[in-house]
């Protein structure tokens, strides 16, 4: 057994001491903070009230004074091709139905040589048709994107004004009162 010295056991027991105090320091703490950040959260939360708007999309795209100008502007464009096309059909209608009238009297030859242009009409009307759809949703996608990028920028414009943290484009659910697409469409509508 050792004697030791008390200056030698005071600081031992200061030590030991010490490694309880700071032991019981890194508990407690933690304890005392991981208790007062959700009461201090809570607090933040309450006193700053978070404003959600929602924007119907569907309804910017179909009510929108833009919209409707973007529209018309595509039926103007493309109505010259659809009267040529609805021509085309009614050209294609009145070979067929001459050639299934006159079958019966024609010759093999003459029958044949109809059912050819009847064939040929077919495809230039198939392929046509093809075409002026594939020009008209091209065209309507052009369109509907700058009418899309003009009403978010009028959103960002409403939202700033009146003071929103988060406006969201289109919900499977939401409550009437944070839908904001009445005014985004009167703001729509008035910056044309």
């Amino acid at each position: 057994m050792s004697l030791r010295s008390p200056r030698a056991l005071l600081s031992v027991g200061s030590t030991i001491a010490g490694r309880v105090l700071t032991h019981a320091a890194q508990v407690t703490i933690p304890m005392l903070i991981g208790a007062t950040l959700p009461l201090a959260a809570q607090a933040e939360a309450q006193a700053q009230e978070v404003r959600i708007g929602i924007v119907n999309t569907e309804r910017i795209l179909r009510d929108s004074a833009p919209a409707k100008a973007a529209e018309i502007k595509l039926k103007q464009e493309f109505v010259k091709r659809d009267e040529e096309l609805q021509k085309l059909a009614a050209r294609l209608k009145e070979t067929n139905d001459k050639l299934e009238r006159d079958s019966a009297v024609l010759a093999e030859t003459d029958r044949t040589k109809r059912q050819r242009e009847a064939a040929e009409l077919d495809r230039e009307l198939q392929r046509r048709t093809r075409e002026f759809r594939e020009d008209v949703n091209q065209r309507k996608n052009e369109e509907l994107s700058q009418v899309v990028e003009r009403s978010r920028k009028v959103i960002r414009q409403v939202a700033e004004q009146e003071k929103y943290d988060l406006v969201v484009e289109d919900a499977i659910y939401f409550n009437a009162r944070i839908d904001i697409t009445d005014k985004v469409l009167r703001a729509l509508n008035g910056s044309k």
